[in-house]
């Protein structure tokens, strides 16, 4: 039984979790958070908030999305973002063969802090070399050798009236 009661909370998640860790808290352990941690092995934290918010019939919501990780580079200096955007689209080139909307750019990630330097940003709007490239593979422009584009090559075929 208390297999399948473990199993049962393994499959939930937030506060359908730790409802139901309340519950059987209730039902199996007197309300008691500290015997429901020893029974069924759950977080004695988990099983207390969700007595409380049994009680309370609030539901308490998680910030972790929001509050978690480092912001990108663009978003935490959107103008010099902006004048980047111009830079590399000053060296940039559609694909000839316009089946990708990735473009085409000459622009190496230590150009790019050259010039985002000559413009007068310094410190840390301008970040180191590996991630300017990957800022610049984010926003769609790749370090490749621009080409023009190359005709078709002429197919070789064999006519119909030459036995061979």
């Amino acid at each position: 039984m208390v297999d399948g009661l473990r199993l049962a909370a393994s499959k939930m998640t937030g506060a359908e979790r730790r409802s139901f860790q309340a519950e059987m808290c209730l039902k199996y352990c007197g309300g008691s958070a500290r015997q429901t941690e020893i029974v069924f092995g759950w977080g004695r934290k988990n099983v207390q908030l969700g007595l409380h918010e049994k009680r309370t019939g609030i539901v308490c919501l998680g910030l972790q999305s929001v509050n978690s990780g480092c912001k990108k580079w663009e978003e935490r200096y959107p103008i010099v973002a902006q004048s980047l955007k111009e830079i590399a689209e000053a060296h940039a080139q559609q694909n000839p063969t316009f089946n990708n909307p990735i473009a085409y750019t000459r622009l190496t990630a230590a150009e790019a802090i050259k010039q985002l330097r000559n413009l007068g940003y310094n410190g840390e709007e301008v970040p180191a070399a590996s991630t300017m490239a990957d800022i610049l593979n984010r926003l769609g422009y790749r370090l490749r050798k621009v080409v023009k584009a190359k005709p078709k090559k002429k197919s070789r075929r064999r006519t119909l009236s030459s036995r061979i």
